[in-house]
């Protein structure tokens, strides 16, 4: 064997030492877990209700850092640029790469910049109106809506987010024209919802859930394909005729890509343990009313890739390209 060839196995066998070394010490200092989102939105609090658990897996904590504005732009260019090594991690929702690659026409990162880590949960979507609002069924919203074509306004979470994208697609196999308001995150959209000051939205079960009970917020219809448990009495929107329509957000966690596959697997089967916990299901996600995304890193690829090609369809229906 040449010196040469040797001198380049030497070199690789260090590289993968190394990258198991890392792997094994993972982690040894705090991590950072970034958020596009304000405080109080759906991927805020299931990050907030999962950092403690994974931190107590480690032993070394987990800070979180609402960085929102730019349509999960701002944050999603940091965490490309940071180092990759497990300690800055991305907790996002479906737009950042299953819609604004095919909405907007430039944006400040690239896909190929990260990489998958773990999906955290689905979340169905309901339709809601503030309690004073005059609509009590969705028959009523529809029929109000296309007799006056954009007049009705809707809150979203953020250009190109689940509750924009959803109505989007709700407007395309509906007919109706609706006139969106953004916001910087779903706390925000709920605020003005609660005061009225907005007359509709498509936002979360999470998110609305509360308001729902307090009879501040009147549901009109669920996006899901059955009725919820928790809201038996609110119908599907399948079933006031609009056959097929489905409405969920999504959300999960990505790394800078090039990070060490050992430290993506490590992360990856201690998010699925903390979400495979009996007491974590029943004191969050059923409260939450979220369904875990299990599986690992390869599936969560997979999935974010069938998403993709779904959105990238109602964007270009829609014509919903953004300069």
């Amino acid at each position: 064997m040449s010196t040469r060839i040797k001198a380049s196995l030497a070199i690789v066998w260090l590289a993968l030492s190394a990258t198991a070394a890392l792997a094994q010490g993972f982690p040894n200092k705090p991590v950072r877990l970034i958020v596009p989102y304000p405080a109080g939105g759906s991927v805020d609090n299931i990050s907030r209700a999962v950092a403690p658990r994974l931190g107590a897996l480690w032993g070394q904590p987990i800070v979180i850092e609402n960085r929102a504005g730019g349509a999960t732009q701002i944050a999603a260019e940091s965490v490309a640029k940071s180092a990759a090594d497990g300690y800055t991690l991305f907790a996002t929702g479906m737009e950042t790469f299953a819609i604004n690659p095919y909405m907007l026409a430039k944006l400040s990162y690239d896909v190929k910049d990260f990489t998958p880590v773990s999906g955290y949960g689905l979340s169905n979507q309901i339709l809601v109106v503030p309690s004073s609002s005059p609509f009590k069924t969705l028959a009523e919203f529809m029929a109000h809506a296309k007799a006056k074509p954009g007049e009705l306004a809707y809150a979203t979470i953020g250009l190109g987010g689940s509750s924009h994208i959803n109505m989007v697609l709700f407007e395309s196999m509906t007919g109706v024209k609706l006139t969106p308001v953004h916001y910087k995150g779903g706390a925000p959209a709920v605020t003005d919802l609660l005061g009225g000051h907005v007359p509709s939205a498509f936002l979360s079960s999470q998110l609305v859930d509360q308001g729902i009970k307090s009879g501040h917020i009147r549901a009109l219809a669920v996006g899901s394909k059955s009725r919820l448990r928790q809201h038996p009495d609110v119908p599907t929107v399948a079933e006031n005729g609009i056959a097929g329509f489905e409405a969920v957000s999504w959300f999960g966690v990505w790394a800078p890509a090039g990070t060490p596959r050992d430290v993506v697997l490590k992360i990856n089967a201690d998010i699925q343990k903390v979400f495979a916990d009996t007491e974590f299901r029943e004191k969050f996600l059923d409260r939450a009313m979220l369904d875990p995304i299990a599986g690992s890193p390869e599936q969560f690829a997979e999935f974010i890739k069938a998403e993709a090609a779904k959105w990238s369809k109602v964007v270009k229906d829609a014509n919903l390209k953004i300069e």
